[in-house]
């Protein structure tokens, strides 16, 4: 199910007397309705947020519940933040995608239909997540616009390679081997380079299938800012291989003290740091497609500390993509 978000959703501080000067994000974001035909974006630079509400993946994994408020707190925690985007810049909210009735298959499908209808009107795609079973229905609609030639390759910010069987059922822990099969039915390659991965949340069976489909990845304790020149010539090596990127950013690859709010917390996560500096140089390539930020459980969140740092990476992102 799909609905268009209601105005005044956005809402935030004002400062009248500062004039166009003062203005914010909840002051500039317009709303578009994707259950009419989408009209092309205008603005040289058109980035839409896009929430999918779901845990039902979450559940399915034996997970804690509560992903399916993350785009709420997201959009909260986005609200206020200060307008520095040029004229040729504008913002959308192109509403939710809701699971309903336990139905994940039907609302991944859902979720494709509507990222696809963003991006062939040359909107960029951010999917404010919902569990990690974002990923899988983010991808259904980013394959629909890929040309057979070109090469697609998934960057994933997480402390779980996600790679579980989903021969029972899909759920939050299988997005990447669904991706995977998908891509290699197609006669396509599965390009995944999975960055903060925790030795002790991954099953020697995971790290057997991460092998067997040829995915690379870091683990979190190389993650560190004295480590940045190696962990920038992998990420170069890799982008140059591929045309397109599609990013993921699974809120549990932070320490927990930054990201307490997430179904599975990570004591020895990683610094927000150092994805952020990851993050410029994934955008400065001009090739990212698509990301999304998924397993916010404002539920289990403290201070909304864990909205916060999701929020604040979106606005650093929105601000280089933006001039890209």
């Amino acid at each position: 199910m799909y609905k268009p978000t209601a105005p005044g959703t956005w809402k935030g501080r004002v400062d009248a007397a500062d004039g166009e000067e003062g203005k914010r994000w909840h002051q500039g974001i317009e709303l578009l309705n994707l259950t009419e035909e989408t009209a092309p974006a205008e603005a040289d630079q058109a980035i839409a947020f896009l929430g999918f509400c779901c845990d039902e993946g979450v559940r399915r994994n034996q997970g804690r519940e509560g992903a399916v408020q993350g785009p709420v707190a997201l959009r909260q925690a986005m609200a206020s933040f200060a307008w520095h985007l040029e004229d040729d810049t504008a913002l959308f909210d192109a509403g939710d995608v809701y699971c309903t009735n336990q139905n994940l298959e039907e609302a991944q499908k859902q979720l494709g239909k509507k990222v696809h209808a963003l991006l062939a009107h040359t909107y960029k795609t951010i999917v404010l997540g919902g569990g990690h079973e974002t990923a899988y229905g983010h991808y259904l609609g980013i394959k629909q616009l890929l040309p057979q030639d070109k090469q697609l390759g998934i960057i994933n910010f997480d402390a779980h390679f996600d790679l579980r069987s989903y021969e029972k059922q899909p759920s939050s822990g299988s997005p990447f081997l669904q991706i995977a099969d998908d891509l290699l039915a197609d006669d396509r390659e599965f390009n995944y380079l999975c960055l903060g991965i925790q030795q002790y949340g991954n099953t020697q069976k995971l790290f057997n299938t991460a092998k067997d489909y040829g995915a690379d990845y870091v683990f979190a304790p190389a993650m560190q800012v004295y480590n940045y020149e190696a962990l920038r010539e992998k990420l170069q090596q890799f982008i140059a291989m591929m045309d397109v990127l599609y990013v993921s950013i699974d809120l549990d690859v932070f320490a927990a003290a930054y990201a307490p709010g997430v179904s599975a917390p990570a004591a020895l996560g990683i610094h927000p740091e150092i994805a952020l500096i990851l993050l410029q140089e994934i955008i400065s390539s001009g090739k990212m497609l698509a990301l999304d930020v998924v397993e916010l459980n404002p539920a289990l969140d403290i201070d909304n500390r864990t909205a916060k740092l999701g929020a604040s990476l979106l606005y650093h992102v929105v601000q280089q993509w933006s001039q890209v």
